[in-house]
């Protein structure tokens, strides 16, 4: 087999795609080629064409196809062009000349057979089965919805003439999907070979039960619309993901498109020559001669022959895709199926290249042609399933619309939120879970009993970039210079100057002249009994730039801590301040709660620093006012109210593995804070007996309070 990625699509097909993109001045193709793939095999079926396969005997050319694309991508333009200019003379010669033609045979041949088994005069029985065969109605086209009794109806009559197929086009599908479940049930048992059951009624004289007629009657569908009319989030997705589960997906070839691509590069008059090109017209014009030609009479029943060769190949990608299917997860139970059929909707693609080549046979290039528009197709369908799900779409739009909604104005503007108010809220809180891992905050209010919602989409903080400004005077001329993380001593130790952690407008530091966005959370330690080494040890784990202050002192330790967050924020004056206070709620030590300003100043001063080397950053996600997270941190920590800060820490935030370890972090901070040996001992034991599967005290004090021992003995030296 010819490697997949070198394959191109039919010659013919993909010059009549190229047409249609110039004429809609779409350059995006995929709807064009999954449209042309439709009518391609509209044509090879109206004309009886089969393909006699040597391992599974005779097969009838025919072709199901969902096509989605929004609005503006020349649906109602490409199709006219197709049947007013591409297929018109097949049409006329295929209903003026061929159609009749071939029934009036068939009409005949049934009428004998019928005189022969009951025994009757042919030349009656003829004209009775002419009745029949008038009283049936006229033989469509296509139709875009019917009826489970017309659909086998309209199938009797294409028993009875022996020509012709049923072709269904629905446009607007997700408009008109649950309308017609009950004719695209009766398709899915149409489309392998053209046969369904029939459904028994009672005989009565007023409702004769027609006599049954054993035989094939090809099928097409053509299902197209926009995705956001069908995929709504709704019964009708749902309904549609039932049809693809229950048997479409493995008969269908798909065309999935979420936007539409105009020239932009073209002038007016480019444009207008390209629309008016000859050399268009001309081969549109060729091409529906060549289309009418082949609804000559002579096509008609066509059987096209699939060599040994051809059939080796076909089991050669047969196997590569059952290869590829069973690869899939249990839980890809559509995507699997779709993907083992392909090989089956390649052949009968193959079958309508073969026939509008005039072949008597598939050959390689037309089954390689076919298999390169079904791997396309399958790329389109793979695009269809991973779309964004309601919650998704939920999350997206509150992070886009740039205001603040309601719970009215999301029933009002998204057809998916609908349901219970249970439904709607699982809705709200799976968006708000998917936005968290997606970069999304939802924020949300209620204000006298109505419930506020707003959200954003984060930027991750550029630690090359940090926003930073800096002045030597302590209001005005503010300069706004990004700073890189492993620059931050150069700031911090410039003689007397003053920094923010905001960008300005004008050089002033206010609170209505800082720039939206900060980087850094900047922490002031002033002599609150912890030191630079239990600080540090607490903070291991985090990224942090530490450095001492003016007011330092060997007994008194008095120092700053930058910590960088893993996403920028933009928060007015009362969320920053309330945004602060939860950081040092969440600490393990107490800080100067001044710096909840969002417009604090900090002084430089040019003495000790240190960089932490710890990988992790602030999560700001876990501290914005509003939010469900916020809300859920605040919860934990009334779980463990009976803990201090630092116990708490510990239980929630250590990261070393194993309750040994937590415990002689905890003790060697408490050493670290000076305290001696009874205090900690009594405070390891007291965090011990809150943890789950807690040591015995044996245990503590076999290993953890030796190493405290150790580690006072140490500090204590001289």
């Amino acid at each position: 087999m010819r490697d997949l990625q070198t394959l191109t699509f039919h010659p013919t097909a993909e010059k009549i795609v190229d047409i249609l993109c110039k004429k809609t001045q779409n350059t995006n193709p995929m709807f064009f080629r999954v449209l042309i793939s439709y009518y391609l095999a509209k044509i090879t079926a109206m004309m009886r064409v089969k393909i006699a396969t040597q391992d599974r005997g005779e097969i009838p050319v025919n072709l199901y196809a969902i096509n989605l694309a929004p609005s503006g991508q020349g649906k109602g333009h490409s199709t006219n062009i197709i049947e007013e200019q591409l297929i018109d003379k097949f049409r006329s010669t295929f209903f003026d000349v061929t159609e009749p033609i071939v029934s009036a045979e068939n009409l005949a041949k049934l009428a004998v057979e019928r005189a022969f088994v009951h025994n009757e005069d042919p030349d009656t029985v003829e004209v009775r089965v002419k009745s029949e065969f008038a009283a049936l109605g006229a033989l469509a086209f296509s139709f875009d919805s019917g009826t489970t009794a017309a659909i086998k109806q309209m199938r009797y009559k294409l028993l009875m003439g022996g020509i012709g197929s049923m072709n269904l086009e629905i446009d607007e599908i997700g408009s008109n999907l649950l309308g017609n479940a009950d004719v695209l049930s009766s398709f899915l048992e149409l489309f392998d070979v053209g046969k369904i059951k029939q459904k028994l009624t009672k005989n009565t004289k007023e409702n004769l039960r027609a006599e049954e007629i054993d035989g094939r009657t090809p099928t097409n569908l053509l299902l197209f619309g926009t995705p956001s009319k069908l995929l709504d989030g709704g019964r009708t997705e749902a309904e549609y993901d039932s049809f693809l589960e229950t048997g479409y997906a493995r008969r269908c070839i798909f065309g999935y498109t979420k936007t539409t691509k105009k020239d932009k590069t073209l002038t007016p008059e480019q444009r207008y020559n390209s629309l008016t090109d000859a050399t268009i017209s001309d081969f549109i014009s060729d091409t529906s001669i060549a289309f009418g030609e082949l609804a000559n009479i002579a096509n008609y029943n066509k059987t096209l022959l699939v060599s040994k060769k051809v059939s080796i190949l076909i089991i050669e990608y047969t196997m590569y895709c059952e290869d590829l299917a069973e690869k899939m997860g249990e839980h890809e139970e559509t995507a699997k199926a779709e993907m083992a059929h392909r090989y089956f909707k390649a052949l009968k693609l193959a079958g309508c290249y073969a026939f509008i080549g005039n072949e008597v046979e598939i050959t390689e290039d037309n089954f390689y042609h076919a298999v390169h528009m079904i791997e396309e197709s399958g790329k389109a369908f793979n695009r269809m399933l991973t779309r964004d799900r309601a919650y998704v779409k939920l999350a997206k739009y509150i992070a886009s619309i740039g205001r603040e909604v309601t719970h009215g104005d999301l029933f009002e503007d998204l057809p998916f939120y609908r349901g219970s108010n249970q439904v709607k809220q699982e809705m709200m809180q799976y968006a708000i879970d998917w936005g968290y891992r997606n970069h999304i905050v939802i924020k949300h209010v209620t204000n006298n009993g109505i419930e506020f919602i707003t959200g954003e989409t984060l930027k991750r903080v550029d630690l090359g970039a940090l926003r930073i400004a800096h002045s030597a005077d302590i209001s005005d001329n503010y300069a706004n210079d990004p700073a890189p993380w492993d620059k931050m001593h150069i700031l911090t130790q410039l003689p007397h100057h003053n920094w923010i952690n905001h960008f300005t407008m004008n050089g002033h530091r206010s609170n209505d002249t800082l720039k939206p966005g900060f980087d850094l959370i900047v922490l002031d330690i002033d002599d609150k009994g912890v030191t630079i080494e239990a600080a540090s040890k607490l903070l291991e784990d985090y990224k942090f730039f530490l450095y001492t202050t003016k007011r330092h002192t060997p007994v008194h330790h008095r120092f700053r801590i930058i910590l960088p967050m893993n996403y920028r924020l933009t928060l007015d004056t009362d969320d920053y301040s309330e945004f602060m206070c939860n950081i040092f709620e969440w600490l393990p030590f107490d800080v100067d709660i001044q710096a909840k300003d969002r417009c604090r100043k900090w002084l430089t001063h040019k003495h000790f620093f240190t960089y932490n080397t710890g990988i992790k950053l602030i999560d700001a996600r876990l501290f914005i006012p509003r939010t469900s997270k916020n809300d859920e941190r605040k919860k934990t920590i009334q779980t463990y109210q009976s803990l201090s800060n630092i116990q708490r820490w510990f239980v929630q935030n250590s990261t070393m593995g194993g309750r040994n370890n937590q415990l002689v972090r905890y003790a060697l901070v408490l050493v670290d804070m000076g305290y001696p040996v009874d205090i900690v001992e009594t405070q390891v034991k007291k965090l011990n007996a809150g943890l789950p599967d807690s040591l015995p005290d044996k245990e503590i004090d076999d290993t953890i309070m030796r190493t405290v021992s150790k580690a006072i003995i140490k500090r204590e030296k001289p």
